[in-house]
Formats: structure tokens, C-alpha cells, sequence
């Protein structure tokens, strides 16, 4: 997760919303990922999705069974998706998103209908991690509120 951390770091630093990823497989890295749908301009662009994407190039396999993926904030819907198509082993988030987290706050994957199950483990560096998207947003909405009153 820390590493996930680092990574999302590298997401704020341009301007995206500081979420990061990592896919792991017998203790090796085989994949990372961190958001980037702004500067890539691809909605589908999201750490996990990256993480998935790299992880697949590198197996030469879009499946992904006995990986573990480490990501900072709980993952959206799109995201949960992609994480039962590639057959994801397990998932450990860092902080939940009450909002729009499609596995603890609205949990999707324990749906009847899907294929395949993914075990779930949350709360791993979760202060760091809720503090990293807080103070993120904080910045936001300190900046838009500095504008909206005429400051530079």
C-alpha cells in the first residue's frame, strides 16, 4: 500500500484526483497504476485500470487470478467490473468513498450474479490515505473559492 501511496502522489502532482495502484502476484509487482483520465483524457483512465492493463501486457493474459491489487481509495463501479472480468484474487483498500466506492460502501461484487468472487479487505493505511484525498479536495475547494472571490 505504500507503495500505492507513492503513486498516487504522482497522480496529484498533475492535478488528478491522488488515487494509486498496485497488482501484485507471489510478492512480485506486475502491474501499477495510478489516475490519469485528465491528462490522458480517457474516462476509463483510473489507477486500477492501469494497474490491469499493465499487469495484462506483462502475464500476456487478460485474466489475473491470484493477484492481489492494493489501491488507495475503494474502487468505483467501472473499476469493481474490470476487477471481477480479470478475475482479481483479492483487493485491499486504503480508504472507502462513501460516494461512488462500489465495494464497501455500495457493495456490487457480492451480487448472486456474478462469476467470479473477489475477497475484500479494507482499511489498510487509511489515515493516510483519507487524509491524501481530504486535504486534496480541501486545495479544490480553497482554490474555486479564492477564484469565485476574484484572488489570484
Amino acid at each position: 500500500m505504500a507503495h500505492a501511496l507513492t503513486l498516487a502522489n504522482k497522480a496529484q502532482q498533475l492535478g488528478e484526483v491522488p488515487v494509486g495502484a498496485v497488482l501484485v502476484r507471489a510478492d512480485q509487482m506486475v502491474g501499477e497504476g495510478f489516475n490519469q483520465p485528465i491528462s490522458s483524457q480517457d474516462a476509463t483512465a483510473h489507477a486500477e485500470i492501469q494497474a490491469l492493463r499493465q499487469a495484462g501486457l506483462a502475464l500476456q493474459n487478460y485474466r489475473l487470478p491470484q493477484t492481489t491489487l492494493y489501491v488507495t481509495l475503494e474502487p468505483c463501479m467501472m473499476c469493481a467490473g474490470a476487477l471481477v472480468h480479470a478475475r482479481i484474487q483479492r483487493l485491499v483498500i486504503g480508504a472507502l468513498e462513501p460516494k461512488s466506492g462500489a465495494i464497501v460502501s455500495h457493495p456490487v461484487l457480492n451480487s448472486e450474479w456474478l462469476n467470479h468472487r473477489v475477497e475484500v479487505e479494507y482499511d489498510v493505511l487509511s489515515s493516510d490515505c483519507s487524509a491524501l484525498i481530504r486535504d486534496f479536495f480541501a486545495a479544490k475547494r480553497f482554490f474555486a473559492a479564492k477564484q469565485k472571490n476574484g484572488h489570484k
